[in-house]
């Protein structure tokens, strides 16, 4: 079995790790934000409507379920090495075979396979990140990585919309599979093995009473349900702002891009403080800060746009106070739920991804429903309900965490 000392001060040894695997992480979501200016654009190619905007977020989400219940214990048993590496190359290559895409099915099914690649950041990068680093310098380092990653939907659309100006949409994808490529050397020369248990049995029965234990974990399915729950009104808006904001309210795409300025930055500075405040406050005192601000946030989108269907103005302000509690509560949520079962961390990420993105993929769905049925107000509307069941659920997962603190100092 691997052994492996976590790290309590990061050095340029260790950090180029970290750096390849966000850098893989910003190609897989520059992969969705860049296209997203030109989505209208891939509809109008295949003659298909404007609803198929958002099914590319969705089949992209839904291929990050699929493999997450496998994943997390093959890296527990082989290592987190060659699985992470055998995905990012699954990547590369999937980007470079979009330029054969000849329908809109053909597109979505592409974007499916691509998505593929969630399953590898979650079960078994970010589990190597939380093993290699120790509790303070992991939350900091999933704060910074989180803010690298964020330059992908920061950047994605002011980038995507001068990149369609140049080239099509298809050469986009070979950028893509360019970034993934720097990122596979990197992780290939610095990524650590943190794991690895050949005795670890991959039966279907073995894997299957796994992960029956993990469902039965109160703190695991609250922690992972209230992650996905907290990221629906994000993830919502990213998938359907080019409809409300360029189709609907008939604003340039730079417009478009730039009234996602806000919202992005907003959850950097939110990360940023959860870094400066790591080591300093308990773990979890960001996330009783953090909901102030998401809730209130949540609250003045939905009074906005049920007071004016075209309140995109104030809605975007909601959001971006929003993202910035947003920011504040995921990293510490994160350990929290992964540390909260004794089951080997792949398992429990593996865990934790296929719950938390099986939420993403449901409430965007509904939130595109409500969009399309009552306008801007039930889209804020459906993510203010998101939020508060986020609230109910994280004092119910702090409230259980303090019961079983208490029982195991006796």
């Amino acid at each position: 079995m691997a052994s492996f000392t976590p790290i309590t001060q990061i050095t340029g040894r260790y950090l180029l790790f970290p750096l390849s695997l966000v850098l893989f992480e910003f190609a897989t979501y520059i992969a969705h934000d860049m296209i997203q200016p030109g989505m209208l654009q891939v509809t109008e190619e295949f003659a298909v409507g404007p609803e198929w905007v958002s099914s590319s977020l969705t089949g992209y989400l839904i291929g990050g379920i699929v493999l997450q219940w496998l994943l997390g214990p093959l890296s527990d048993k082989y290592g987190r090495r060659p699985v992470m590496l055998g995905g990012v190359l699954f990547f590369l290559l999937s980007c470079i075979a979009m330029h054969w895409v000849a329908s809109i099915e053909q597109f979505v099914a592409m974007r499916f396979l691509q998505g593929i690649s969630l399953c590898f950041i979650g079960a078994v990068g970010y589990a190597a990140v939380q093993e290699a680093f120790d509790e303070t310098l992991s939350v900091r380092m999933m704060a910074l990585m989180a803010n690298v990653a964020l330059l992908a939907p920061l950047l994605g659309p002011v980038a995507g919309a001068g990149f369609l100006t140049l080239w099509g949409w298809r050469e986009m994808f070979t950028l893509f599979a360019v970034i993934t490529g720097i990122a596979l050397f990197g992780l290939w020369r610095r990524m650590p093995e943190t794991a690895g248990n050949r005795e670890l049995s991959l039966s279907l029965g073995s894997l299957g009473r796994g992960y029956w234990q993990l469902a039965k974990d109160k703190q695991v399915v609250g922690g992972s349900v209230a992650l996905g729950l907290v990221a629906i009104p994000m993830l919502s808006w990213v998938a359907l702002s080019p409809v409300i904001l360029i189709h609907d309210e008939g604003l340039s795409r730079m417009d478009y891009a730039l009234l996602q300025l806000p919202v992005f930055l907003s959850m950097i500075a939110g990360n940023l403080l959860l870094g400066k405040l790591a080591g300093r406050l308990p773990i979890e005192q960001p996330l009783k800060l953090g909901a102030w601000p998401v809730i209130i946030g949540l609250v003045i989108a939905a009074v906005a746009t049920l007071a004016s269907s075209h309140s995109y103005l104030w809605m975007t302000a909601g959001l971006s106070l929003y993202a910035f509690g947003c920011g504040l509560v995921n990293a510490g949520l994160y350990r929290l739920t992964l540390f909260s079962s004794t089951s080997g961390k792949g398992s429990v990420a593996a865990m934790l991804g296929m719950l938390s993105i099986i939420v993403f993929a449901i409430g965007i769905e509904i939130a595109k429903f409500g969009y399309f049925t009552g306008g801007n107000g039930l889209f804020s509307a459906i993510n203010l309900i998101c939020g508060l069941a986020w609230l109910m659920l994280v004092r119910a997962f702090l409230r259980e965490r303090q019961r079983r603190t208490q029982l195991t100092a006796l």
